[in-house]
């Protein structure tokens, strides 16, 4: 995992040297649906992988690494899992990056709470994107995806300056909370209000986007919303999570969503239908799958977890 290998410079420093991944005591993975036994065998549990983090979050695949890269928000670090189960740091000092998204020219792209902004990390080392909507600073970047025009789609709920755990507290200046696009010598656009919008991502085809809308005193839910390209849909209920609220999650090779929640990952197919559920001994943060979706990643508090996929 050396910037030579990978065009991306990290820390390095070893947190965990080798390991396998260790069964913990929770209940197995409950299908409902027998298309998600095809994906999810009987026999798969949930393992873990880490455990000494702060609070994890925003795991992302890194094809150039072989590695997952994911954050410890109020830890202040963003950190990569090798395949040989070792946790390195990837930056050792971060501006409490939340959400990682890996570009097509390979660059990491993080939300960060510090400094309420968009940044992105190559070669060269990390720049600031954006970190004001018309003249007034962001909420707190929560989570983030790109787009195949290259257009970073993202988050902005007031968690990062509300919670000083995990970010500077301070008043918002917007009186919104809502979803941008941005692209490279472009305005960033305000796409979408909602309440506390959190994790987000697209459909295969890009012509849904889905946001969580994570606010536990109004109707926490999964919106989804209609783009074309140009103009994005008015949002409507997608699913719901049965515990706490719904938070990070991914779409897989499918359409289908593994949305992480309170009791654990709950996975729905392209029309919201429930299939089935991997319950966690607390609460999931956020979910990645590697590049062949043989492995789904869950964050969640302290924990980096992982289940097999047939």
């Amino acid at each position: 995992m050396a910037s030579s290998d990978t065009h991306l410079p990290i820390d390095g420093r070893i947190l965990q040297g080798p390991r396998e991944p260790q069964a913990i005591e929770v209940a197995p993975p409950r299908v409902w649906d027998e298309r998600l036994a095809g994906v999810l065998p009987s026999s798969s549990r949930l393992l873990a992988l880490y455990e000494d983090a702060t609070w994890a979050e925003g795991p992302v695949w890194w094809p150039a690494g072989d590695a997952l890269v994911f954050s410890d928000v109020i830890g202040r670090r963003t950190l990569a899992r090798r395949d040989d189960g070792s946790i390195v740091t990837f930056f050792d000092r971060s501006y409490f990056a939340n959400g990682n998204a890996m570009d097509a020219e390979g660059r990491l792209v993080q939300a960060e709470h510090g400094r309420r902004a968009i940044s992105r990390t190559d070669a060269n080392g990390t720049e600031m994107l954006v970190d004001a909507f018309e003249g007034q600073p962001l909420n707190s970047p929560n989570d983030l995806v790109v787009a195949s025009d290259g257009a970073i789609w993202f988050t902005d709920p007031t968690y990062g300056i509300s919670d000083p755990r995990e970010g500077y507290p301070a008043d918002p200046s917007l009186d919104h909370t809502s979803v941008y696009r941005w692209r490279d010598g472009g305005p960033l656009q305000r796409m979408i209000d909602l309440d506390q919008p959190n994790g987000l991502a697209f459909s295969r085809d890009e012509g849904t986007l889905y946001v969580a809308e994570s606010n536990a005193d109004g109707l926490p839910r999964v919106v989804a919303c209609s783009w074309d390209g140009e103009t994005l849909g008015a949002p409507r209920t997608f699913a719901t999570v049965d515990a706490g609220i719904p938070d990070g999650f991914a779409v897989d090779s499918r359409d289908w969503l593994w949305i992480s929640s309170e009791a654990g990952v709950v996975i729905v197919d392209e029309t919201g239908a429930r299939l089935g559920m991997i319950p966690t001994p607390h609460v999931a943060s956020n979910c990645a799958f590697d590049t062949d979706e043989k492995r789904l990643f869950i964050t969640g508090d302290s924990d980096l977890w992982m289940v097999q996929l047939a």
